[in-house]
């Protein structure tokens, strides 16, 4: 079900936008459908990325040994 929705821009960016839509054989209508429909996807995407690298994050373990150092010793300029 489609719905209708009313936008209000700038007359010369509607200007342009309909030059664009021209040059694509489309018009400012499927222009910003193909936007928003892009814009949810990569929405989609980068959440799924994310809650991919948390998973990652969650099940591996790092394994850190004691330090065997001290500060003054990594700074030590004798060498």
């Amino acid at each position: 079900m489609s719905k209708n929705l009313t936008l209000t821009i700038d007359e010369g960016l509607l200007r342009s936008a309909r030059k664009v839509a021209l040059d694509r054989d489309t018009s400012v209508n499927q222009l910003v459908r193909d936007f928003l429909v892009a814009l949810v996807e990569q929405a989609g995407q980068r959440n799924a990325a994310l809650a991919s690298l948390d998973e990652v994050f969650q099940s591996t373990a790092v394994e850190i040994g004691t330090r065997g150092w001290t500060r003054d010793e990594l700074h030590d300029r004798s060498l």
